[in-house]
């Protein structure tokens, strides 16, 4: 994106406070292990406050992966997995947002890239809204979920138990709530408030 085109769009944050990334994936063929990353941040742009618009580039840091178990999250970490050592983020960059279907969701589709292999993958978000907070600043919320084959990265470690089934499903269920602060505005705010210090 061009600087001149930068200027003329509207710049969101994530509020790191109040959003979450999830996962979760059978165990056993008979119950899910549920999981997150704690630790993401991306770059959003929109036409004004059309998230229509959006250009979204988000990164994860791979190894703030946290199950619940420390022994689980360092098998995760390792080459088995997600092998940190060698692929430290995760990214998702869009590429189109589709009209809201009669639910109010938008089809999202970009690249998601893992262990260094980029694969499509469309998302579905639900838009909450626009608001202010009661310290002045503008949000935005959203609730995204999707489903990919883990193996389709190549995340593709497993073992066969008694049953015959496998103990780790392929299917990942992506569940997230992110809240975005309108930094454009509030630096705005920032500098009519230090002018108006400065004339004071």
């Amino acid at each position: 994106m061009k600087n001149s085109e930068l200027s003329t769009k509207t710049k969101w944050e994530i509020d790191q406070a109040h959003s979450d990334i999830s996962f979760k994936v059978r165990h056993l063929m008979i119950a899910h292990v549920k999981g997150a990353f704690k630790s993401f941040d991306a770059s959003i742009y929109t036409n004004g406050n059309d998230f229509a618009t959006a250009d979204i580039d988000l990164w994860i840091d791979a190894a703030s992966i946290s199950t619940g178990d420390a022994k689980r999250d360092e098998h995760l970490k390792s080459a088995d997995f997600f092998d940190v050592e060698n692929h430290k983020q995760i990214t998702f960059t869009s590429s189109t947002i589709g009209k809201a279907d009669k639910d109010g969701n938008h089809e999202l589709w970009g690249e998601l890239t893992m262990r260094g292999l980029t694969k499509n993958l469309m998302l579905m978000v639900q838009f909450g809204g626009i608001t202010m907070d009661p310290w002045g600043n503008e949000k935005a919320g959203f609730t995204v979920s999707g489903k990919i084959n883990r193996s389709d990265w190549e995340l593709s470690w497993n073992t066969t138990i008694e049953t015959g089934g496998l103990m780790v499903g392929d299917e990942i269920n992506i569940s997230c709530e992110i809240e975005l602060v309108n930094m454009s505005k509030k630096q705005l705010t920032m500098k009519l408030e230090t002018a108006a210090e400065q004339k004071n």
